[in-house]
């Protein structure tokens, strides 16, 4: 562009038939430190087949539920939901790795590709009310099968907040692993902060993880929209 070159960094999810947004989670050059800011990123295709879910995606464009407000006006939400992920239906193997262990109930050999699309609900019990999807996926980075790089949009439809989180981050299978929160859409606009991933039920065909939120806004944001 005229004034300003370099580079975003974009991470979220996109639709294939409709607009979606997607986080701006970092830059280059004159966009250095451009993480509070969000692309809206349009995504329309011309062919008749439309049968694809959504995809993460991570993408270069390169130019030449506890909620307080402490005395800074930091605005903050806790809370926690459950991730039921179940082999071979929400969540499966597209790449099987090349070393380190088999695929077990807590490992995956290195290199393993991962994708899901799972269920979170309020409570353990996959009965409970469902408030979000989480959708995305991991790559084994560790030779014993335990950690993997994981990316995520968790979206959201609770009672008071509505919108997507992305997430990036290493998770550990078995023991809890915290995950940045890079970016939000909708009520979760410039957010910031982190979830924490711990295992609940490592038994069965069906995995659950307990998820807690830890979201922050910034104070311009909080005094824009009070």
């Amino acid at each position: 562009m005229k004034h300003y070159k370099r580079s975003l960094f974009v991470l979220g999810v996109s639709h294939n038939a409709k607009p979606a947004d997607h986080p701006v989670v970092g830059g280059t050059g004159d966009f250095l430190s451009i993480s509070k800011a969000l692309l809206w990123f349009k995504r329309l295709i011309s062919s008749s087949s439309l049968t694809q879910l959504p995809q993460p995606l991570i993408i270069t464009i390169t130019t030449t539920t506890t909620t307080t407000t402490n005395k800074h006006e930091l605005k903050s939400l806790h809370f926690s939901l459950y991730q039921h992920e179940t082999i071979n239906k929400t969540g499966y193997i597209i790449v099987k790795g090349v070393a380190g262990p088999g695929v077990g109930q807590v490992t995956t050999p290195f290199g393993t590709i991962f994708v899901f699309q799972d269920p979170m609900t309020v409570t353990a019990n996959r009965s409970s009310a469902v408030v979000a999807v989480a959708q995305g996926s991991s790559i084994t980075s560790s030779l014993d099968g335990f950690k993997s790089i994981s990316l995520a949009k968790i979206t959201l439809n609770m009672k008071h907040y509505k919108g997507s989180l992305s997430v990036l981050g290493v998770t550990h299978n078995t023991k809890p692993a915290d995950h940045p929160v890079v970016g939000g859409t909708g009520d979760f606009l410039f957010v910031q902060g982190y979830v924490t991933s711990s295992p609940v039920d490592l038994k069965g065909t069906t995995v659950v993880y307990k998820i807690e939120f830890h979201l922050y806004w910034p104070p311009y944001v909080t005094k824009a929209t009070s």
